[in-house]
């Protein structure tokens, strides 16, 4: 036998490297292959905007360090229909509207020319206009040169001297509202909105307990960070409910306990369906934290009475939990009185002293809805009840990381929580255009629920509050077996062929959840006018009769 020689030895050797090389590059690529095809598999059948799929594989590339599959998958899982697919249609027929006077361009025609965005409660979007004062101020603030012409502002521009107060007050208070405040918000600010709760309430109340946020959204993230320790986590989230609450919880992997509110009860709260959501939670080993209650109601516009507030609060003392009260509607009442939980609770440890002195109560406000309805500022505030002081510093040190809210939007809160009074020279117009808001909308509510009234297959309770209708809608089988071929709920069906047939959006209940074998829609009442409601009249008719079993 001849000897092998090194460089022999060394040539085979690179040679099985190579090949073994080779063939780990070839078996990589079938896998890499073998899991795209997975993946696409995986996407396709994979809801979007809460319907079944229409999508189709990411076109990220391979070498990309992000794809659907890596990010977040509870970013991903996370759903929230009121700017879901029918608010992207709805805004590309708006873009299309645009482009060209006659609104549409000829060659590919709509039935309609406006968009009516009755999705989100977004009032100015829908032609609410703002109070005078609150933007008389905000123009000082945001350029204070105007201080220096005093004489031309009132003589020229017809600024009242409690205009020209109040913006030197809060930049002495901000310094520039281009200026970052304290994490928890201006203190001046924060002063009036505990005096604003003191007259509001008939009780006392802590500026250090009051946090400003960037709109009361802000302050629920805060809040549900801070509470959902684990994925065990669970928050009682009423149903039908605003999806903010059901999207966070999917991002922060935990859990919603659903508690289903009682339509033919005008959406009030029922204790019984609280206890039971409760006691099947605790069951599946859920660590229930808090209960979320929206007053006055979203999606329902529901009002709930004081001894509701107040069952609410009795249970939560039992149970040990954390009361959120998302209050934003609060002046839009229009049946009833509003009752705040800060003073339910209030009056309960007035007089049962001990029973509820530990109850912990986080009440949220913003200076989005009511008569105020200035959205994009960005403005809201939450105020802590009973909270611990340990706990009260980690929440101060998680909004800190954000830096602070807006300070304009902090601003707008002041304002709001302190407009003029009588006797200003403000006053009388805030008060006309204030009044006129809160007419206008009551006159729209009422007219959309008389028209709801007159269509088939549709029930509706009488408005109590917010900016919302939620009405019952039955839809006929052969609708819902041709919502089925489309791959869509029925009420979602509905809400897209009205949307193509009239321009105007509105959001499915399953968008907010709604108990099984119902359907439901809800709208704002935000829309100027009411030849709009005509169209939804119009429309379901003809939906009815070409659908009719």
């Amino acid at each position: 036998m001849n000897p092998i020689s090194a460089s022999s030895i060394f040539a085979r050797s690179e040679l099985l490297s190579s090949r073994l090389h080779r063939s780990c590059i070839a078996l990589s690529k079938a896998i890499q292959t073998a899991q795209e095809n997975r993946a696409h598999a995986e996407i396709s059948s994979i809801p979007s905007f809460g319907q079944a799929s229409r999508r189709t594989m990411s076109s990220s590339a391979p070498l990309r360090s992000l794809n659907i599959d890596n990010i977040n998958q509870h970013v991903r899982s996370a759903q929230y229909a009121v700017r879901g697919e029918l608010a992207v249609r709805s805004e590309e027929y708006r873009a299309k509207l645009k482009k060209g006077y006659p609104p549409t361009p000829p060659e590919d025609p709509l039935p309609f020319d406006q968009v009516i965005s009755a999705n989100i409660g977004n009032p100015q979007q829908l032609d609410q206009k703002p109070i005078t004062f609150f933007r008389q101020v905000l123009s000082i603030l945001e350029y204070p040169p105007l201080l220096e012409n005093e004489e031309v502002l009132k003589n020229g521009f017809g600024y009242k001297q409690d205009v020209i107060d109040r913006a030197k007050w809060l930049l002495s208070e901000v310094k520039s509202v281009g200026a970052y405040s304290q994490s928890q918000g201006a203190t001046g600010i924060r002063n009036s909105v505990a005096k604003f709760i003191e007259r509001r309430d008939g009780h006392p109340s802590d500026a250090g307990s009051i946090f400003l946020s960037a709109g009361a959204s802000s302050g629920v993230n805060t809040l549900m960070n801070v509470i959902c320790a684990k994925p065990e986590t669970g928050i009682l989230v009423p149903i039908p409910q605003y999806p903010l609450y059901t999207a966070t919880l999917s991002v922060l992997n935990a859990r919603c306990v659903p508690y289903h509110l009682e339509e033919s009860k005008a959406w009030g709260t029922d204790l019984g369906a609280i206890r039971d959501a409760y006691k099947k939670a605790k069951s599946e080993c859920t660590d229930v934290r808090a209960i979320v209650v929206i007053n006055p109601g979203n999606p329902t516009g529901a009002s709930l009475s004081a001894e509701d507030v107040r069952s609410v609060l009795e249970f939560a003392a039992e149970e040990k939990l954390v009361v959120i009260g998302d209050e934003v509607y609060q002046t839009n009442v229009f049946i009833g009185e509003f009752t705040s939980f800060k003073k339910g609770l209030r009056d309960l440890q007035k007089e049962k002293p001990g029973k509820f002195d530990n109850v912990e109560l986080a009440s949220l406000n913003s200076i989005s809805k009511g008569m105020v309805g200035e959205c994009g500022h960005r403005g809201g505030y939450f105020e802590l009840v009973g909270f611990d002081e340990e706990v009260k510093a980690q929440i101060y040190k998680f909004v800190s990381i954000m830096l602070c809210a807006p300070v304009v939007g902090q601003c707008l809160v002041e304002m709001q929580v302190n407009p003029p009074k009588q006797g200003d020279p403000s006053y009388p117009l805030y008060k006309e255009e204030y009044d006129g808001i809160a007419q206008g909308l009551r006159k729209r509510a009422t007219a959309l629920f008389e028209a709801f009234k007159q269509m088939e297959g549709v029930e509706c309770q009488e408005p109590q509050g917010s900016m919302y209708l939620y009405p019952t809608i039955h839809i006929p089988h052969k609708a819902a077996e041709q919502a089925k071929k489309e791959g869509r709920s029925p009420d979602e069906f509905w809400c897209f062929r009205l949307l193509d047939a009239t321009g105007i959006c509105v959001v499915p209940g399953s968008g907010f959840g709604q108990k099984e074998a119902t359907l439901h829609f809800r709208t704002t009442f935000l829309a100027p006018g009411t030849e709009w409601v005509g169209n939804i009249t119009q429309f379901h008719k003809k939906f009815m009769d070409e659908f009719r079993d």
